[in-house]
């Protein structure tokens, strides 16, 4: 049985990153910052109650008689009493042996493309630590990307508009920046277990490494680039705000729309319609909070009874990237032009390839991912060096389709500046065999 490191680590960043924006608002207060106290305990107890209330649901605690547990819950301690909870099994599992266990098939990864099919218990007590490593994986990626990333970019523009670093805005930073990327990396731990559901996953530390670098490039330069631009143009940050909310907000339900499939009920059994609604709107706010900062890794499937798409789209994987690019490019653009007097000893043309640079070691990481360190990289139709090469040979093949246009075209030329130059004779007395008779002017 493997120890619930991943409950630790989700209970301490909870914890962590609480304390601290309780602390740096009081600080506010005291500074009279009333406006960054109201938002910081905002971005800071929000994510608290949408916690409780994602381990509530996933344990199912609102059907069961369990007073303590609810009222734990609502005084924001069902995290720690989860995770007690949680060593409490772990270190009893070894001693009582258990009478009823269930038998799960997986099938492991192809080898000389054969894959076997394997047989494992799960015991009681496995089967519970299961459950609270799922209920707060998604936990996890809550608290990332619907508390911890607008916090961070909160306290960044604060930081920047006051041109101070203070130690405790400095911690509550550093601790968000943390839980954001562990929340990245569990959504990509979690699509790939759901992709590959019937398969026996097992993530490598190397691939582990590669993840946390890929997501922190990647989430850093983001959250840099949008308080640069915010700083400067106030009013048009929330056009682009508005303009990312919408478009990833209403995909989803575009493309249920247009599938023209009915309403998924087997979401859970005790929700009514209303319900059901408000649990698949809040999976697209969700969907959404991810995507504004980076790849969610999963694509929201309503339609779909696990509501996850398990196809693998390197599409709009390659479209994402593309399109995040230019948007990051355009606003650092607009940020240079319109930059005020408060980064007149900041070398700005060298902050903005430093950025884009980063943008790009945070793609590149994640091409090495797929392609060296993916636990499922066998079950790929293609790698990464494949779809390169493919790519390339591609763009070689149009560059010679077109150069052999280019002498045709010089040799036209020449031709008919060789005929401009012969004598007249020569033009009104052809040979006989020159003429064209009407059979080979009508085949011409």
């Amino acid at each position: 049985m493997k120890f619930p490191a991943s409950v630790l680590a989700s209970v301490f960043l909870f914890v962590a990153e609480t304390t601290a924006a309780l602390s740096l608002s009081s600080t506010y207060r005291s500074g009279g910052d009333r406006m960054w106290q109201a938002l910081t305990l905002l971005f800071s107890l929000l994510p608290c109650a949408l916690v409780q209330l994602t381990l509530l649901f996933v344990h199912r605690d609102l059907s069961r008689d369990r007073p303590l547990v609810l009222l734990l819950h609502l005084l924001q301690l069902g995290p720690l009493f989860r995770c007690f909870e949680v060593f409490c099994i772990y270190f009893q599992s070894g001693n009582n042996e258990e009478p009823y266990v269930s038998i799960t098939k997986k099938r492991q990864m192809p080898k000389n493309g054969l894959s076997e099919e394997i047989e494992k218990e799960v015991g009681q007590a496995e089967g519970k630590l299961i459950t609270h490593r799922s209920a707060f994986s998604r936990a996890s990626v809550i608290q990332a990307f619907l508390g911890s990333a607008p916090q961070l970019t909160l306290q960044l523009y604060i930081s920047v508009m006051q041109q101070d670093v203070t130690v405790g805005r400095s911690l509550l930073m550093t601790i968000s920046l943390l839980s954001i990327v562990y929340g990245a990396l569990r959504c990509n731990i979690l699509a790939i277990k759901i992709k590959y559901d019937e398969y026996e996953v097992k993530v490598k530390p190397l691939a582990y490494v590669c993840i946390f670098l890929w997501r922190s490039f990647e989430i850093a330069t983001r959250v840099v680039v949008l308080v640069l631009f915010t700083s400067v143009l106030k009013t048009w940050v929330v056009v682009i705000i508005l303009i990312n909310f919408f478009s990833f907000f209403l995909y989803p339900w575009i493309l249920f729309w247009c599938s023209g499939s009915p309403f998924p009920e087997n979401i859970e059994k005790a929700l009514s319609r209303v319900g059901t609604t408000i649990v698949l709107c809040f999976l697209t706010l969700l969907y959404t909070g991810i995507n504004m900062f980076c790849w969610s890794a999963v694509q929201l499937k309503i339609d779909s009874p696990d509501l996850i798409s398990k196809s693998h789209n390197w599409y709009q994987l390659l479209v994402y990237y593309m399109i995040r690019f230019i948007e990051n490019a355009i606003l650092l653009l607009l940020w240079y032009l319109f930059k005020t007097d408060i980064y007149m000893y900041v070398c700005a043309p060298l902050l903005v390839l430093q950025l884009l640079i980063g943008y790009c070691t945070a793609i590149l990481f994640m091409l090495v991912f797929y392609q060296f360190f993916h636990p499922c990289k066998k079950l790929f139709s293609s790698s990464v060096s494949e779809g390169f090469q493919r790519w390339l040979r591609c763009f070689c093949w149009a560059c010679r389709k077109q150069k052999p246009c280019e002498p045709i075209g010089k040799e036209d030329l020449q031709s008919s500046r060789d005929r401009d130059e012969t004598p007249s004779s020569s033009k009104t007395s052809p040979e006989p065999g020159q003429f064209l008779n009407a059979e080979d002017l009508c085949s011409a």
